[in-house]
């Protein structure tokens, strides 16, 4: 038997900063631009009762641990369950179990921060916030840690959520954060763009990105579905976080390789490739850049590990026990 540690979502709530997913994130990211495995969601589809199954997962050798994300969202109960296992990469041996509800918009937001960090000019004063829900929020207060952004505006389609929005983060973060009425208004001169939306259609025209603007879309992950156009995705140097998803699950750009504006080779490189350097990033201030992010077992894993230790350290959790094949294999 091996001891491995339950961590409820109340456990894991307050464990780690934003800036502290930023940099475990970042450091998954290295590690997969020097070789480490991941690879794109597997997506399980269920039409009576409506829902998805869904798994991805990622080996961090240097960290030591491996695992990922396995969750249920629609069916009949209308909810979400996110699993997180994470294993020992040396050993094998399973060392925790999480509820990773509380943590996605953490490791998620953390992820688009990374690409902020790497993408977007350093002088970047000026963001835009596309989308009020959890995934927005995690990805501005991740943002906010690598920029020190001046202004914050924030469109929703629907009033009462970004008038909310703006209240509680213009009192949270130090730059002002305001909504504003429409997605042009938000977009119009913006050094950073983030789209965490439900949106099935672009959420905004690219002809409305200034030069040098950084786009990152985290809200849809189908090839039917896309929160960029055609013209945001032509303009920019495009990175994924993992290549395969371009062509896999990255509506924005199999849009807009069905429709000719270009080809495969548009893909610049993976997010890991730039943080490792082994690909550059920025190389002009007139640049545009998109950071095309679908979700993967890199920033999953990074983050369970990082909160796995902060409970060791605080002496949370509670011991379940796994049997290992050698004992429990029998077929008695």
């Amino acid at each position: 038997m091996t001891d491995t540690l339950f961590l409820t979502s109340a456990d894991v709530a307050d464990l780690a900063t934003p800036a502290e997913y930023v940099d475990a994130v970042r450091e998954g990211y290295r590690q997969r631009g020097t070789g480490a495995p991941a690879q794109p969601r597997s997506k399980l589809l269920r039409s009576d009762p409506e829902g998805m199954f869904t798994s991805y997962a990622a080996v961090l050798p240097e960290t030591g641990v491996m695992g990922g994300y396995m969750y249920s969202a629609g069916f009949s109960a209308g909810d979400a369950w996110f699993m997180t296992p994470l294993f020992d990469a040396d050993s094998g041996a399973p060392l925790a179990l999480l509820d990773g509800a509380s943590m996605n918009p953490f490791k998620t937001g953390a992820a688009g921060a990374v690409a902020v960090d790497e993408l977007a000019r350093t002088d970047a004063e000026t963001l835009a916030v596309i989308g009020t829900g959890a995934q927005a929020r995690g990805q501005l207060r991740a943002t906010t840690t690598v920029r020190p952004f001046d202004e914050v505006r924030v469109y929703s389609p629907t009033p009462e959520n970004r008038e909310a929005f703006a209240a509680e983060f213009d009192e949270a973060l130090e730059p002002s954060v305001r909504a504003v009425d429409s997605s042009s208004a938000a977009v119009a001169g913006a050094d950073v763009v983030i789209t965490a939306t439900t949106a099935s259609e672009p959420v905004f025209d690219g002809d409305d990105l200034e030069p040098g603007t950084h786009v990152t879309a985290m809200g849809q992950y189908s090839p039917d579905k896309r929160e960029l156009d055609t013209t945001t995705v032509e303009r920019a140097t495009y990175v994924p976080d993992l290549r395969e998803r371009a062509t896999l699950d990255a509506g924005s750009f199999i849009h807009a390789l069905e429709e000719g504006a270009i080809t495969e080779e548009h893909v610049h490189a993976e997010l890991g490739e730039v943080v490792a350097g082994t690909a550059p990033g920025r190389t002009s201030d007139d640049e545009i850049t998109v950071f095309d992010s679908g979700g993967t077992g890199i920033e999953t894993v990074a983050a369970a590990s990082l909160l796995y230790d902060r409970a060791l350290e605080a002496g949370l959790g509670t011991e379940i026990e796994f049997a290992p094949a050698s004992e429990a294999l029998t077929g008695n």
